[in-house]
């Protein structure tokens, strides 16, 4: 029964990603290198992230009890770097736009997933005791890729020089609702008094929302088929 739920578990988490890299696409094109160049901008941006909070809040330590509102924004704050590094692994990526908005996502999806995520799954989904945290788990893994996807998408969407003045506005307003998305659905999820479902559903709302104005930014910018 363990080994059961642990591959459920992983199937879950990890079955989509394979599944996108194959019937996107990006199979054809052998740019599975270009993923993990993607992944490897993903590692570097988090050490710099995490040198930069050693340095700046060492002894950041938020206020006790409840929500830490100031502390969960600074970090985020300092999460906006994760765009910047998005934007570079689009730039290394060669190809039409939709291919380059795939690779760099699922690149730096795939690496959240491994670095964040695996070893709690090896660990936890194989204990003696069944736990619905592994599952969702994989399901905030499915959560992130829509997410970064979208991300990806709207910083693509942002260098395009025939982007309409008028969509301009609302395209900000969405990098920014990406950058603090985090920060955004938790904060809610306290005000509300969300469980840990509601406030996993909470986020898949979130990227929804997100998915879908990234979407109706990028369809008149890409070329017909």
């Amino acid at each position: 029964m363990t080994l059961f739920h642990f591959g459920n578990c992983f199937a879950l988490a990890y079955f989509p990603y394979f599944i996108t890299y194959k019937c996107s696409g990006l199979s054809e094109y052998s740019a599975f290198w270009r993923c993990v160049q993607a992944g490897a901008t993903y590692v570097l941006v988090q050490l710099g992230k995490m040198l930069f909070l050693a340095t700046f809040f060492p002894m950041w330590e938020g206020s006790s009890g409840g929500y830490d509102l100031v502390g969960e924004f600074l970090r985020a704050t300092v999460d906006v770097a994760d765009l910047g590094g998005l934007q570079l692994a689009l730039g290394r990526g060669g190809g039409r736009g939709e291919l380059r908005i795939l690779v760099a996502a699922l690149g730096w999806a795939s690496a959240e997933l491994l670095t964040s995520r695996c070893v709690p799954l090896w660990v936890g989904a194989r204990g003696v005791e069944f736990d619905w945290r592994h599952l969702q788990m994989g399901l905030d893994s499915n959560i992130s890729l829509v997410r970064h996807v979208a991300a990806a998408a709207l910083l693509w969407a942002s260098g395009r020089h025939d982007l309409p003045p008028r969509l301009r506005l609302p395209l900000g307003g969405l990098l920014a609702a990406a950058a603090y998305e985090g920060f955004l659905t938790g904060w809610a999820g306290q005000a509300l008094g969300l469980g840990p479902w509601g406030a996993l559903g909470l986020r898949a709302l979130g990227a929804a929302a997100l998915g879908l104005g990234a979407l109706r930014l990028l369809v008149p910018l890409l070329p017909p088929p």
